[in-house]
């Protein structure tokens, strides 16, 4: 994983395993992840679809009420795919379970660390954290990865994220949420985090700016997919990320398809 990428080993936390190295000789090593076949092509197809969507949006002033919309169903996807039971409505009503709360938690501040992500990322990771952990997780864990080796994968992630690329947007959030959903630096809420930080980058990024697509919705519709590929990400070596990176182009494209301005 994050040591191929920037082209030295780390240790690998509990459960994680090393990808091996498709490009420690790179100066961009997300470009390279992106030149693995079929990627482009695909990834290319899943933004030309959020692309229609936004500007078929775009003809038109765009109401908050949308993107409070697109991040409360995505609070509910990603709280679903991390084990919660309530229903959307549970959600509106403020009659959720703790996981689906600790999910809009952290949907309710996810826009404001746009700015944290670019300058900071560890920085944004960590609030994200504290967050979905607030009056969960001991006080000392809120935010802290869980030991030295996962905080040393982190940084890997943090100075990819602030370093030039020529991958598109939808690769670099594709490996962001990747890296945090299976190197799980936190105590708890990882999947909650990893999900959270995947559309935090497509608005950082310029892909969805007032973050109407729901790309968590998209994974739970395809749920099945997700799951094992995030497995075959963690334990299955290049050929596992070049999965990854095929199945995120789809996650995507439902997550577009998700979107309320498709119902508005």
């Amino acid at each position: 994983m994050i040591d191929a990428f920037i082209g030295r080993r780390l240790p690998s936390p509990r459960g994680s395993a090393s990808l091996p190295d498709v490009s420690s000789d790179s100066a961009d090593p997300l470009a390279r992840l992106a030149s693995l076949e079929g990627v482009s092509s695909a990834m290319a197809s899943a933004r030309d679809g959020i692309d229609v969507l936004l500007r078929d949006r775009g003809l038109r002033r765009t109401p908050p009420e949308l993107t409070a919309e697109s991040l409360l169903r995505g609070a509910h996807a990603s709280a679903v795919l991390e084990g919660a039971g309530s229903s959307l409505e549970d959600l509106r009503s403020g009659a959720a379970d703790e996981t689906a709360q600790a999910a809009l938690r952290v949907s309710a501040e996810l826009l404001a660390l746009v700015p944290a992500l670019g300058r900071s990322p560890l920085q944004a990771f960590a609030r994200l954290h504290t967050l979905a952990g607030k009056g969960v997780v001991a006080d000392d864990d809120l935010g802290r990865p869980r030991d030295g080796a996962s905080a040393d994968r982190m940084t890997g992630l943090a100075s990819l994220l602030v370093s030039d690329t020529t991958a598109p947007a939808l690769v670099v959030a594709a490996v962001v949420h990747a890296e945090l959903a299976t190197v799980a630096p936190f105590v708890s809420h990882n999947g909650l985090v990893a999900r959270a930080a995947e559309r935090l980058v497509l608005v950082a990024r310029g892909v969805d700016p007032k973050s109407l697509v729901v790309p968590e919705a998209g994974h739970l519709a395809l749920r099945k997919e997700y799951e094992s590929n995030l497995r075959g990400y963690r334990d299955g070596g290049s050929a596992g990320v070049h999965s990854w990176l095929l199945y995120a182009a789809e996650g995507f494209a439902a997550g577009a398809e998700a979107s309320p301005v498709t119902r508005g």
